[in-house]
């Protein structure tokens, strides 16, 4: 058995620091469990204080974003962009539009962003924003005045070689067509590289749009293979119906599985016979509509749950796969026990970070494959690296040259974790894998570049 060595004095320091920050420190806590076996094994992390630094976010910015609405009043709302970790390359992560977005949910997001783009194997460093902005219910026209304001003073703060922002939940291609256009605008420059998940026609890459959700099933299914399985046959649980859930359910079609429910923060909708992913993208991504929407159109072949719990529909009927794509600690440890005693047998991460503790816990006890979102859902944040490869060479990709490149690096991520936790003695153990390799990457990069 390998050696460990205790973190808990340093966890506690990260801890007191950040104060009133639970989501960030969830996810230090999910790291630094992980990380005393490779400290043990490598002093030289210890001496040059690599955690420490590591816990640190080298920038952190806050500012107003003033904004007027189609009435004419004024709003004020609250920008962040948190710079972890540029040790591998330019800051890159995702902008969330959500009124629940906070400095700590954005510490979080930047911190668990530093591992899952080391573990792509891409030169990008970690970082995340938003704004506790709510698109919903907002016309155009806002949508368009508040973005624009936004980079307004995001602006100043990122570039092609230093950070590189992204979507998130509620940032799509119309908001960052907004914020790109604003930027275009301030720097005179056309500097395509600056944000990705652009437009198809000014810069964006095929395959972006679906990679989330297609890298968490590429991964799943490699998983799966593990125990000789496979998602041919298989009966499917996903959360959420966004862009992710949407290409998740996708794939795991085309790869033979039947997904049976999905959800929206009015309820869940349930399918005996699996759902119907034509109309479910219409109402969604056309319509903008809801899963009760949805369940009017499929009439008696759908039953909609208003408010119901979609992890609840495991005691009902048999599921083999759940593919929590919603947002964060949506899945607790009672979840997680009736996905267990009802037969499930592997859970994948689409979303970042939405089993709480106890539900991995319970994962873990309970013999199930478990996936976490920091190696699972790498597909977005690796496509996003590849749009930016594009943009520097003036290139642009087919969608099956892309698609190729997507898969190459979600079977890399899966072995490079799987091969980690049986070196550190956890075979299986992905959660491990994932923190341990991410980390080593990442420390490994800070020490050649010094004390900085």
């Amino acid at each position: 058995m390998p050696q460990t060595t205790s973190l808990s004095p340093l966890l506690e320091d990260v801890l007191r620091r950040n104060a009133g920050e639970p989501e960030f420190h969830q996810a230090a806590r999910e790291v630094f469990d992980s990380l005393g076996p490779v400290i043990a094994a490598h002093p030289r992390y210890a001496e040059a204080s690599v955690l420490e630094r590591l816990s640190e976010p080298e920038r952190q910015i806050i500012f107003r974003v003033p904004w007027t609405d189609d009435r004419g009043h004024v709003h004020i709302n609250r920008g962040f962009r948190v710079e972890f970790n540029s040790a591998l390359g330019p800051y890159k992560g995702g902008l969330r539009f959500h009124p629940t977005v906070t400095l700590g949910t954005v510490k979080f997001l930047g911190f668990e962003q530093i591992f899952k783009n080391a573990l792509t194997g891409l030169p990008i460093g970690g970082g995340k924003g938003g704004s506790d902005f709510d698109p919903k219910g907002k016309s155009d026209a806002e949508v368009m005045r508040f973005c624009q304001s936004f980079m307004t003073e995001l602006y100043r703060h990122i570039g092609e070689y230093t950070d590189v922002p992204a979507g998130d939940i509620g940032v799509g291609g119309r908001e960052i067509g907004y914020m790109f256009g604003q930027y275009k605008r301030i720097t005179n420059r056309y500097e395509s590289g600056v944000l990705t998940g652009k437009g198809v026609g000014w810069g964006g890459s095929l395959v972006r749009t679906e990679a989330t959700g297609f890298g968490a099933v590429v991964f799943a299914e490699r998983m799966l293979a593990t125990r000789g399985r496979s998602f041919d046959g298989a009966r499917v649980l996903v959360s959420g119906s966004g862009n992710v859930a949407i290409y998740a359910i996708q794939k795991v079609q085309q790869l033979g599985g039947t997904v049976v429910a999905c959800s929206d923060s009015t309820g869940a909708v349930y399918d005996e016979d699996g759902l119907d992913l034509d109309l479910l993208r219409r109402v969604k991504e056309q319509d903008r509509g809801r899963l009760s929407d949805y369940a009017a159109a499929r009439g008696t072949a759908s039953v909609y749950r208003p408010g119901g719990d979609i992890w609840a529909l495991a005691a009902e009927t048999h599921i083999d796969v759940a593919i929590p794509c919603a947002t964060q600690n949506e899945l607790d440890g009672d979840a997680a026990a009736t996905l267990v005693n009802n037969g499930v047998i592997a859970v994948v991460e689409g979303a970042n970070m939405p089993s709480t503790p106890e539900a991995v816990r319970v994962f873990s006890s309970g013999g199930i494959l478990f996936a976490p979102g920091k190696a699972a859902n790498a597909g977005g944040v690796a496509t996003s690296a590849l749009e930016m490869q594009q943009n520097a060479s003036r290139d642009a990709w087919t969608f099956d040259y892309a698609e190729h490149r997507l898969a190459e690096i979600m079977v890399g991520i899966h072995d490079r974790c799987a091969e980690t936790a049986e070196e550190y003695g956890s075979p299986g153990d992905y959660v491990l894998g994932a923190n341990i390799a991410g980390f080593v990457r990442v420390a490994d990069a800070m020490i050649a570049l010094g004390v900085i």
